[in-house]
């Protein structure tokens, strides 16, 4: 991947390394911003799949809510609370005595258990830890790509069935969300996805939200699928970002997964 310059060479986004992922700097999120700035920001998420803002102050949560429907209207998740006044703003904060991590242990694509997942996620961190808290992303193109020729035919295809109700019911309790109040959904998407700005293959399936390939028996769903997380989940396609303060992270949950 290569360098991106603004016209006026204001905003640089480097790669973040070869296979995944670009460093913006030169553009400030707390403020308004231009619809050229803008539109350079887009073409650089079609590309670099996750983009890493440093240099930030804390984004005010009307200006974040405002970026985030330039790329399309906001998904308010079905099961965990969100910010007063903000339904679009999932706020994470844990504590020592927190029943769940701020995220996950297994790769994910967000919220794939919807109907229409996000198209993306945007992710601030005010606070940071004193060591740890890295976050894993990996890139669903070359997974793809990088399947073999039998295997491409054989998933070409294929539907699979995303599930939610063995990860929330219970996962907000001790922040005031009961399992009456939320809600599980699920739906069928491809096990391959073309995305739609690109029009790259992209693997879909992930270990924590996908659960049976619908038309494969039992026994060979749940082998397939094995065979497709863990390729997914190889270390050739990801990359780890550690955090700075106010860094804000965007990536695109249709061919990258954390």
């Amino acid at each position: 991947m290569n360098q991106l310059k603004s016209i006026d060479n204001k905003i640089i986004v480097k790669p973040y390394s070869p296979n995944l992922g670009g460093v913006v700097t030169g553009i400030d999120l707390s403020k308004e911003i231009s619809n050229s700035e803008l539109d350079f920001i887009k073409d650089a998420f079609n590309q670099y799949q996750v983009l890493f803002f440093q240099n930030q102050s804390e984004i005010p949560p009307n200006l974040q809510v405002k970026l985030g429907k330039s790329f399309g209207p906001l998904h308010v998740h079905p099961a965990a609370p969100t910010m007063e006044g903000h339904p679009e703003i999932f706020e994470i904060h844990t504590h020592k005595n927190s029943k769940i991590s701020n995220g996950t242990e297994n790769f994910h694509s967000d919220v794939s258990c919807d109907e229409y997942p996000p198209l993306g996620t945007m992710l601030q961190l005010h606070i940071l830890p004193e060591c740890g808290g890295d976050t894993m992303f990996s890139n669903m193109y070359l997974a793809y790509d990088n399947l073999s020729t039998p295997i491409k035919k054989m998933i070409g295809g294929l539907t699979a069935l995303h599930s939610s109700e063995h990860i929330y019911r219970g996962r907000y309790s001790d922040r005031g969300k009961s399992d009456q109040e939320i809600h599980c959904p699920e739906a069928t998407h491809p096990v391959v996805r073309t995305h739609p700005e690109t029009g790259k293959k992209a693997l879909f399936v992930n270990r924590t939200f996908t659960t049976r390939i619908n038309e494969l028996s039992e026994i060979e769903s749940n082998s397939v699928l094995e065979i497709l997380f863990q390729h997914a989940e190889h270390i050739d396609y990801q990359i780890r970002f550690r955090w700075s303060l106010n860094d804000m992270a965007f990536w695109d949950n249709r061919c990258c997964m954390h």
